[in-house]
Parts: structure tokens; C-alpha cells; sequence
């Protein structure tokens, strides 16, 4: 696999955290990859986790009170780790036990939740950070392979409708409901999988970056809960 991903001309792959967090993102690189085959049991954390809603944050108290076998501890070890090193580097990890997102079933001409093609966009410097474990993972595609949803002729006549305004506030009124951080992918799209186990590192939007954000989306669950760490 890590062939696959370094033949990506938007993914850089890296053997270390602080390359993972020292990397620059520069000309079509904007994800990082810190490539890993991780040992320990991960679904066996899944299992013994209590999912009090859709989506479940997992505090490391939660994690330290689990009975695991020693698959199970190892996982465990590489978790509680990844956490420490976010921390250490000054972000704020959350380890999520999800069942699904909630969708955005408001409007039927545009999607706008995490399961539509999206950027993140930050008002300060900073990059999305994932892991996932267990479960299905998300997806990314190359910013040439998709198309700004709001300038798509159709959508974007039904959302001047729906913005029923001035002219001049049509722009803003699109940044305020986000639908300009979404994406529909290109008919020769080919979405690359971000796959267990490996720590990302995704572009943002924000005024400092150097590179296009990265287009990215949850996956379809597929009936499994995902157990994924972000920040």
C-alpha cells in the first residue's frame, strides 16, 4: 500500500511523527501520510467501548479502565501514544467511537455534511489530523478531480433562490452556511482511501496555506462501528 499512496502526486509519505508534523505542504502535496503497519487488536477495543450515542468521544480514563487481552493492550499502547504526541505538538485529540454522522437531509440539491466531498477551513494556522483504527476510512481526491458545488449552474441558481437577498450578500451568505467548503467529485474521479492505522495529516483553509485544502469525506459505515482519533 504505501507504494500506492507515494505513486499520489497529493500525498507525501513520511516514516516519523515530527516528519509527519515538519513536512512542508508544497505544490500538489497537501496530505501527509505517516505510513504505518500497527500491531494489537483495535476491534477488540470496539467491542468493549460502550457507544452511548451516534457519535462517542473516548477519553483515555475510558481506555485505561478496559480489561484487554494482550492484542488488545498493545492497540491500546498505540493509541494512548498517538494521543501524548498531538498533545505534546499542542493540538487537541479527540478518539471517537462512531456509529455514524448526522446527515444533512434539509436541502435535496446540496449536501453539507461530512459525508459530501469537503475542506476544513480554520480562522487560525493549523491541519486536520486522523487516525482511523477500526472501521471504514475516509477518503480524499485531488483538487483537479472535483468541482466547487456552488459553482455548478444548477445548485448554484437554487441557492440564490434560497438566499432570496441583495446580490452582494450572496457571497457571504454562502461562507456563513458553508456551502462553498463542498465538493462533487468529477466523472473520472478516482477517490484514494486513507486505510487503517496510518496518522494523516490534512491541508486546511486558511489565509497562510501554501497549498490547496484537501478534499475530504467519511465513509459510507458499512454496518461497523469506527474508531477514529481527530483533531
Amino acid at each position: 500500500m504505501k507504494n500506492t499512496l507515494s505513486d499520489h502526486k497529493q500525498i507525501g509519505v513520511v516514516a516519523t511523527f515530527p516528519e509527519l508534523v515538519n513536512s512542508k505542504f508544497q505544490g500538489n502535496i497537501n496530505a501527509m501520510c505517516w505510513y504505518r503497519n500497527l500491531a494489537g487488536d483495535f476491534k477488540e477495543i470496539v467491542t468493549k467501548l460502550e457507544l452511548k450515542e451516534n457519535i462517542t468521544e473516548v477519553s483515555v480514563e475510558d481506555l485505561l479502565a478496559l480489561q484487554l487481552s494482550e492484542q488488545g493492550h498493545l492497540a491500546r499502547e498505540v493509541i494512548l501514544k498517538d494521543i501524548q504526541l498531538l498533545t505534546d505538538f499542542g493540538a487537541s485529540p479527540s478518539l471517537n467511537l462512531l456509529k455514524s454522522y448526522e446527515r444533512d437531509e434539509e436541502l435535496d440539491f446540496i449536501a453539507t455534511d461530512v459525508y459530501s466531498y469537503h475542506v476544513d477551513r480554520s480562522p487560525i494556522e493549523t491541519d486536520t489530523f486522523l487516525c482511523t483504527y477500526a472501521g471504514c476510512a475516509s477518503d480524499i481526491l485531488p483538487n483537479d478531480q472535483v468541482e466547487q458545488k456552488i459553482l455548478i449552474p444548477e445548485i448554484r441558481a437554487k441557492l440564490k433562490d434560497l438566499h432570496d437577498g441583495p446580490e452582494a450578500e450572496f457571497e457571504n451568505f454562502l461562507e456563513e452556511y458553508f456551502f462553498d467548503l463542498h465538493y462533487a467529485p468529477k466523472a473520472d474521479a478516482t477517490p484514494i482511501n486513507l486505510g487503517q492505522g496510518h496518522l494523516w495529516r490534512l491541508a486546511v483553509d486558511h489565509p497562510t496555506q501554501p497549498v490547496l485544502p484537501c478534499v475530504h469525506r467519511a465513509p459510507a459505515e458499512a454496518g461497523e462501528y469506527r474508531l477514529l482519533l481527530i483533531c
